[in-house]
């Protein structure tokens, strides 16, 4: 039985060494660095082999006294058996850090082999050599657990802003700007087209505006009597009808004060009496 190995050194430029008493394996000489090739070992194993058989063929022939006689005569022929030889067996088992794909003797190399990584790759990365990891667009370290900040070079390639993601980038635009077909260029925002106004609405708006000129000319009616009293307004009156309008309700108000105060001034005429003929 074939002790435990015992590592004596290991490199990608130096051959690694396995000694195991009898048997010494070399990583790294051969065809591919991943395979450890051990010196040959003989076993026993069966092949076929070929060899010469007689056989004996009998037949009739005339003896003396014309007698018949039984006879044999020796004929040689190619015949094939069983043999059993030690056939040359050598070991080629896997280097540090890699595994076999199949279950075949030798099948170490880098087409045929996987490697081994202590950490296992993340972000979708597959491991390539030993201890590393391939890594796609966006990541990067040992495991691929770094994110790759696209935003912080210059081949981006967006116009105005650079917006950094996980595993990626995207670009986005100042404000009034909106982005191109490319997805990284910038061009000024279209301005939102105006609402066309149906045939409802239109017809609502034309009757609304008739409404409000029956009521303008109702107030210019209700206002004309004031317009009689006072023909001439204020200079700080405004000529529209509102304002108007407030000034003859102000003046209404001062006319309302002087008539309560001439019926006082009458009822205090009737109670007075003056001296003279006749209580006049």
């Amino acid at each position: 039985m074939v002790a435990e190995f015992d590592l004596l050194q290991a490199s990608e430029e130096v051959p690694l060494v396995w000694r195991s008493g009898i048997v010494r394996k070399i990583c790294g000489v051969g065809p591919s660095r991943t395979v450890c090739y051990a010196e040959p070992r003989s076993r026993p194993a069966a092949v076929p082999e070929s060899h010469v058989q007689p056989v004996y063929q009998p037949y009739l022939t005339t003896c003396q006294g014309q007698r018949l006689c039984s006879t044999y005569r020796t004929i040689y022929k190619v015949a094939y058996r069983q043999a059993y030889r030690q056939v040359p067996r050598p070991a080629a088992p896997c280097c540090p850090g890699w595994t076999r794909s199949r279950r075949l003797p030798g099948w170490c190399g880098a087409s045929r082999a996987a490697a081994l990584c202590w950490v296992p790759c993340r972000n979708g990365g597959s491991c390539a050599f030993p201890g590393r990891c391939a890594c796609p667009p966006g990541w990067t370290g040992a495991a691929c657990e770094t994110d790759v900040d696209e935003c912080a070079r210059r081949s981006h390639g967006c116009s105005q802003l650079c917006i950094n993601t996980a595993g990626s980038y995207r670009c986005a635009c100042r404000p009034g700007f909106s982005l191109a077909a490319d997805a990284k260029a910038c061009q000024p925002a279209a301005l939102a087209p105006e609402a066309e106004l149906d045939a409802a609405s239109l017809e609502e708006m034309k009757d609304l505006k008739n409404r409000v000129e029956a009521l303008e000319q109702k107030l210019q009616l209700v206002l004309a009597p004031f317009h009689n009293l006072m023909p001439s307004a204020p200079d700080d009156v405004d000529a529209d009808p509102i304002s108007r309008l407030s000034h003859s309700l102000q003046q209404l108000d001062r006319i309302d004060s002087l008539s309560e105060q001439i019926s006082f001034l009458e009822e205090r005429l009737e109670t007075c009496k003056c001296p003279g003929k006749g209580g006049f």
